[in-house]
């Protein structure tokens, strides 16, 4: 599956259904750059089993506001439109893979 850009309008339709990854992130974030090439990798190594979102949040406040989000990146996974773990903050490949994993 292809990482897809998320609004505030669109959010709750894209978390719904299955394990969901979504990305809290800002063009001006030197973290969030850093973690996005990951995110890919993720998406090619286990994309059939989770879906990866980005928000941006200059642009969806309601959203951001919604889930407290503070810092950024900030990395919350859905399943089934239910949060179920967070990170905030650059994490490597293995760790969010390992995130993922025990919630599939």
């Amino acid at each position: 599956m292809a990482i897809s850009h998320v609004s505030d309008q669109t959010f709750a339709t894209e978390i719904k259904e299955g394990l969901v990854l979504v990305d809290f992130w800002a063009p001006w974030c030197g973290p969030c750059k850093m973690i996005a090439p990951v995110l890919e990798e993720i998406d090619a190594e286990i994309g059939d089993k989770v879906g990866i979102i980005k928000l941006n949040v200059d642009e969806n406040p309601e959203t951001t506001r919604a889930f407290g989000v503070m810092s950024i990146p900030t990395l919350i996974l859905f399943k089934d439109g239910v949060e179920v773990d967070k990170v905030i903050g650059f994490q490597p490949r293995e760790a969010l893979t390992e995130l993922i994993l025990k919630h599939s």
